[in-house]
């Protein structure tokens, strides 16, 4: 049973309130229009921070637009950026959540000055060491996209970031996904106990004696989109390459397989019998179906969205923050945390095989 929805900012009754940063994103401000009506169409509120005049009569009087026109750009400093301009969208949607305006943040902006501005104005749960940006990877054959963390938070971790990044995205997959016995895998060279870096082998024998988690053991990086383990924790350095790496390989397949089918007559016949199933293959592994990632482990909801997302990735976007709100992610996450001692005694095993 979905747990009861958490309250929403006032002015919306009992509607969720997503802050959102309606500046930096690739496909413009008409495309963030109609994602916010989209998103609007589902009784979500949001509080669009933006340009007035481009947003005006947008969402049917459930968007609310505060006039903005400061952006941090991605070729910026996130953390000098954020510090100095408090007037920038995505430190003022960061700041009214904090507030207590809204309940959620998402931003399809800098992906840097949208973690920086969620941590500073929303901070971490108690005893969380580093947050962790998770995200779905939709794949054919599964029936739930895969959950990958951490995907460029933190470039380093330690065996007992690892352990804690399994907390954080199990917590998440049953709260938010829906699995009810969430399997966790660890990103490694190989299936052994021992296979990968000193690290990976800390963190999994760490992951072998961690109460309230379902731990498989190692993934290797062939098997990362079988339907064998809902979650896997990496570090935000190799999670971030496997994540482009598989974008950057769907998209290319995508097109090799377009050029196969205008290659001649014979070809394209075949092309026009295929089109309604790889229609179906292109709709499951497009980004914008899960509508960016969420940064985990903060005392609010933040969505760091895709930059390249159109309407429906930035309806997503929302869509996915509101979610977070309803399922009291937060919540629950600091629950297991707490429960299975994972700010303490799996954080003090993992860190005495570091020592």
């Amino acid at each position: 049973m979905a747990a009861p929805p958490a309250p929403a900012a006032e002015g919306f009754g009992d509607r969720v309130t997503v802050a959102f940063d309606a500046l930096g994103a690739e496909a413009g401000i008409d495309a963030v229009a109609e994602g916010l009506s989209m998103a609007a169409a589902d009784g979500i509120g949001v509080r669009a921070f933006g340009p007035a005049a481009a947003l005006a009569g947008v969402g049917s009087g459930l968007v609310e637009v505060i006039d903005t026109a400061e952006v941090i750009g991605n070729d910026e400093e996130p953390v000098r950026a954020v510090r100095s301009r408090p007037e920038a969208s995505i430190v003022r949607a960061a700041a009214d959540v904090a507030a207590g305006a809204s309940d959620a943040l998402a931003s399809p902006g800098s992906t840097g000055a949208t973690m920086t501005a969620a941590l500073f104005a929303l901070k971490r749960i108690r005893s969380v060491q580093r947050p962790a940006l998770a995200v779905q990877i939709p794949a054919p054959g599964r029936e739930r996209p895969l959950l990958m963390l951490d995907v460029g938070a933190n470039a380093d971790a330690r065996p007992s970031h690892l352990v804690q990044f399994a907390y954080l995205g199990s917590a998440f997959a049953a709260t938010v996904l829906g699995v009810a016995r969430p399997r966790v895998g660890l990103l490694s060279v190989g299936a052994e106990a021992k296979k990968g870096s000193t690290t990976v082998v800390e963190a999994h024998e760490a992951l072998l004696g961690a109460d309230g988690l379902e731990f498989a053991g190692n993934v290797e990086g062939r098997d990362l989109l079988d339907p064998e383990v809902e979650v896997v924790v990496t570090d935000g350095f190799t999670g971030n390459v496997v994540l482009k790496t598989i974008e950057g390989t769907a998209k290319a397949v995508g097109d090799a397989v377009r050029r196969a089918a205008r290659s001649g007559p014979v070809a394209a016949a075949g092309g026009l019998l295929l089109r309604p199933a790889l229609g179906g293959l292109r709709s499951d592994m497009d980004p914008d179906a899960t509508g960016g990632a969420i940064l985990l482990g903060l005392r609010g909801v933040a969505v760091v969205g895709h930059g390249s997302a159109g309407p429906l990735g930035i309806a997503n976007q929302i869509r996915l923050a509101a979610s977070s709100v309803r399922e009291r992610a937060v919540e629950r996450t600091e629950e297991l945390i707490e429960s299975a001692g994972a700010g303490r005694s799996a954080i003090r095993a993992a860190k005495g095989s570091e020592s």
